[in-house]
């Protein structure tokens, strides 16, 4: 057995920093659950030289290991400990595909942490009855309340395909603008278009689709990667996407503060929303594939939610690993993680 040293990515929000290492023991615990085969044990917060990291005790780790370990979402850097008190790095497997900055460049009120939407999405891909997927697959995403696109972004990171929908026409315009704008300076092939939706004479909303390539040559090749973005209620996303088509959905849900389906008058709380809604995603999800929702604590319990969830038809991951997640974002806001997978 080996003993190993997980240096703890140092994000800028305060906040989260305090949370990472309990919430980076928690997601290793379900890499390990899910795909490790329990081999990670003893895996604890710990600091080396004044710096936070998180330790854990594994037989050595060959490289599907450290490719997976490489994209836990607060991973930093990891080292094998060597004679007691010398750390030895160990060389990351990502699986960015694209610069940093398509996560990063964002700034604005209420986005979510990219870090903690990394973490929503890791461990929803590894509940999936194909886990490996996340690093040897092409995972079809949905985000029904993407906002400004935090989730897509991820997604491409991961070179998966990536859909979301949102209500507000200005988080719709301002993602479309970045997008394009990074896409074009990075000099990335892409093709895009943007259209309202009608049927029936009615306007239903707005759309943007992209197809783009990894490189020059995968998009020569026909390869392209597909994004689209709808500007409608997510209560009305089974209109928009085929039954079935997407592998794992992951959303950060309102924490309370504000929100609304303006379609269907609904009051402004995150329950009735999602009450509303699930019904509508849990069509679009796969047989196999996971939901990933991070809500707050302080307006709905887990049971309530897990009620909600269960309705629908989907089975709620509640053993050890998926307990973790709960952490204080501010006063009014205690987030936590529920994932559930849908029977195959």
């Amino acid at each position: 057995m080996n003993d190993y040293v997980v240096l703890v990515y140092p994000s800028a929000n305060r906040v989260y920093t305090d949370a990472s290492a309990a919430l980076l023991i928690a997601e290793l615990r379900v890499f390990d659950h899910a795909i490790l085969g329990g081999r990670l044990t003893d895996i604890t917060e710990s600091t080396v030289g004044g710096v936070p990291c998180v330790t854990f005790t594994a037989p050595t780790l060959d490289e599907h290991d450290v490719e997976l370990l490489s994209n836990a979402s607060s991973l930093y850097a990891l080292f094998e400990t060597v004679d007691d008190d010398l750390l030895r790095p160990i060389a990351l497997r990502k699986l960015d595909v694209f610069d940093s900055d398509l996560l990063t460049i964002q700034k604005y009120s209420g986005k979510t942490n990219e870090l903690f939407t990394k973490l929503v999405l890791n461990i929803t891909a590894l509940s999936t009855d194909r886990p490996d997927d996340l690093t040897t697959g092409r995972l079809r995403v949905l985000d029904p309340m993407c906002g400004r696109g935090t989730t897509l972004n991820q997604a491409m990171m991961y070179g998966a395909d990536a859909a979301g929908l949102e209500i507000d026409g200005k988080d719709f315009e301002e993602y479309g603008r970045f997008i394009r704008t990074w896409l074009k300076n990075k000099r990335i092939k892409h093709q895009a278009t943007a259209a309202p939706i009608r049927r029936e004479h009615s306007h239903l909303g707005r759309r943007l689709d992209i197809s783009l390539g990894i490189s020059k040559e995968n998009y020569k090749a026909g390869d392209t990667l597909r994004l689209s973005f709808v500007n409608a209620d997510t209560v009305r996303s089974a209109e928009f996407f085929r039954p079935g088509s997407f592998d794992v959905i992951v959303t950060d849900a309102p924490y309370g503060i504000r929100h609304g389906s303006r379609a269907e008058r609904l009051s402004r709380t995150p329950t009735d929303l999602l009450r509303a809604a699930l019904p509508g995603w849990a069509k679009l999800l796969r047989p196999g594939g996971a939901m990933g929702i991070s809500w707050n604590t302080q307006v709905a319990g887990r049971d309530e939610l897990a009620g909600l969830v269960t309705d629908v038809g989907l089975a709620v991951r509640d053993d050890g690993p998926y307990l973790g997640f709960a952490h204080r974002v501010d006063q009014a806001i205690v987030r936590d993680v529920l994932v559930a997978t849908k029977p195959g």
